[in-house]
């Protein structure tokens, strides 16, 4: 072995460890330890719970955090570090539902257009511009209303009006895609243009797609959240973090603001880690655009 090789091997480690900081940057990487330590914590919920989330004892109400109950309780004696972990799988499961739903739903018209064109472009363009039009947070409080409250309602309701956001960015980064010369000499291959949009140009624009719906991620949950503290999501006795807000409103009042504040604090830690999760992969695949 050579100096030369023995050295480049020593220098190899590094050099990987420096591609991977670069790839999202100190930020990114500390979102994604943010975000891998909630997910964690929502999938071993049940193991780290040794209380019931749900039982009341109106003798222990609005107490304070203690060796019982770390974090304190809620105004009907429910311990809140029991219910925000237990919470932590109903605020990630609606976002990440209504995330899946309309990327697939989007995606799918989005690439649909751009290869059919001419009249289904422009319908489907059309469709997108009337969704668009209607506020998501609106489209949830109207389907609760016709349909009942709960989070089934609340995520087809945000899916549906999530649709038009990631339709229209896979539309443009697919149409710029279409016009370039690989897919002209697909065409004259014979290729079908449905194998076409599966095979090559999708996975060319996956980057795009993962790092819009990861932003999208992150509004998601806020409306979730929203919508559980106004009283029209996620419905009690179920542990959810914006619900968490709703009911500890008045424990601010009495000078216990725990339940509101910690659930609080996870929405928006949560919130932040996707949003600059989502920025810096945009960033890369925009770059490699």
């Amino acid at each position: 072995m050579t100096a030369v090789t023995a050295d480049a091997r020593l220098l190899a480690p590094a050099a990987r460890r420096r591609r991977r900081a670069g790839f999202l940057g100190a930020s990114g990487w500390a979102a994604v330890g943010a975000l891998a330590a909630i997910v964690l914590i929502a999938l071993a919920g049940p193991l780290l719970v040794t209380t019931d989330p749900n039982g009341v004892s109106l003798s222990e109400a609005l107490q304070g955090p203690g060796a019982l109950h770390p974090l304190g309780t809620d105004a009907s004696g429910r311990d809140l570090l029991a219910r925000l972990i237990v919470g932590s799988r109903t605020a990630l499961i609606g976002p990440f539902l209504v995330v899946l739903f309309s990327t697939i739903i989007g995606t799918i018209l989005a690439l649909a257009a751009v290869w059919f064109g001419g009249w289904f472009d422009q319908a489907v363009v059309r469709v997108i511009d009337a969704i668009f039009a209607f506020p998501g947070l609106l489209l949830a409080i109207l389907a609760t209303a016709l349909f009942g409250s709960g989070l089934n309602a609340a995520v087809a309701a945000l899916s549906i009006a999530y649709t038009p956001y990631i339709a229209r960015i896979v539309r443009s980064a697919a149409l710029r895609e279409r016009n370039l010369p690989y897919v002209a000499a697909l065409r004259v291959q014979g290729v079908r243009g449905f194998w076409i949009s599966v095979r090559h140009i999708l996975p060319n624009i996956a980057g795009l797609i993962v790092a819009n719906a990861t932003l999208a991620f992150g509004f998601a949950l806020m409306d979730l959240a929203g919508l559980s503290f106004i009283g029209l999501g996620v419905q009690p006795p179920t542990a959810d973090w914006g619900a968490m807000v709703g009911t500890g409103m008045g424990g601010i009042l009495q000078g216990h603001p725990e339940e509101a504040l910690f659930a609080s604090a996870l929405i928006v830690i949560t919130v932040a880690a996707v949003n600059v999760l989502g920025d810096r992969l945009n960033e890369r695949s925009e770059a490699r655009a």
